[in-house]
């Protein structure tokens, strides 16, 4: 009898084979493909995975230069002169948009600001690659900033009659006694006294720390008198952004 060569003919291809469906619907891998969890599978993937991130890297680092440039910027804090409110690595975040609209600073205001001209004198800069670099990594806090940005207290405004000191010795402005609970323990106001109107259009600021802040008191003799031109402010530091046990908002300390 012949019934054996059928059956065995049937056992080459399974059941489904038989009824229609395709021999590559089963297949786990294409003819002449790397099987699966080969190390050329797993090379392709950690290329995409370095180029995925490295692209992002790169995503976030200018998103975060044009908030500095535009929004929000750090500002690494390096001498003691604004201590207690500011101390040595601070991370403080300077609120850029906060005079773009019209606004002035005002009596108590911290502001940062560009010296040049007023603090420092004019000078040339170093090469173009190390400027960029730098101010690359001042932008995003983590290098000090330039020598010629500053942070300070904004004591007068324009056209305010600025004294020191009265009976009390304190700091007088237009004839009102400042308080001034934001001083360094243990500081006087002021060890230098002075006189000043300051002119329309710029600032006359201090430190906190006066007994080791240079500020405006320091320049009275020089051309400009000290006083900071309102145009050359960058911002006002309004948050400690780190470390995290100082996180929070600072405020001016009078109008």
């Amino acid at each position: 009898m012949d019934t054996e060569a059928p059956h065995t003919q049937r056992g080459h291809s399974s059941p489904r084979e038989g009824r229609g469906w395709p021999r590559s619907a089963f297949s786990r891998t294409a003819p002449g493909a790397p099987p699966e969890g080969s190390d050329a599978d797993r090379s392709s993937g950690r290329q995409f995975t370095w180029r995925r991130a490295g692209a992002l890297g790169v995503i976030c680092t200018v998103f975060l230069l044009l908030l500095s440039n535009f929004v929000v910027q750090p500002f690494l804090i390096p001498s003691h002169s604004m201590e207690p409110t500011f101390r040595v690595g601070d991370r403080v975040l300077v609120n850029k948009l906060a005079y773009r609209f019209g606004d002035q600073p005002r009596r108590g205001d911290l502001v940062v600001f560009d010296g040049t001209g007023s603090f420092v004198r004019e000078r040339a800069g170093g090469g173009p690659v190390g400027d960029l670099v730098h101010g690359a990594a001042s932008a995003l806090g983590l290098a000090e900033p330039s020598d010629t940005d500053f942070v300070k207290r904004v004591v007068g405004v324009g056209g305010d009659d600025v004294v020191c000191c009265d009976a009390g010795g304190r700091v007088s402005v237009n004839g009102v006694p400042l308080d001034e609970p934001y001083l360094y323990p243990g500081d006087a106001p002021s060890k230098v006294p002075f006189r000043i109107v300051v002119p329309l259009g710029t600032l006359w600021v201090v430190g906190d720390h006066r007994s080791q802040s240079r500020d405006s008191r320091d320049h009275l003799g020089e051309p400009g008198g000290g006083m900071v031109p309102v145009e050359k402010v960058i911002g006002r530091a309004d948050w400690i952004g780190w470390p995290v046990s100082r996180w929070g908002a600072v405020g001016g300390g009078h109008g």
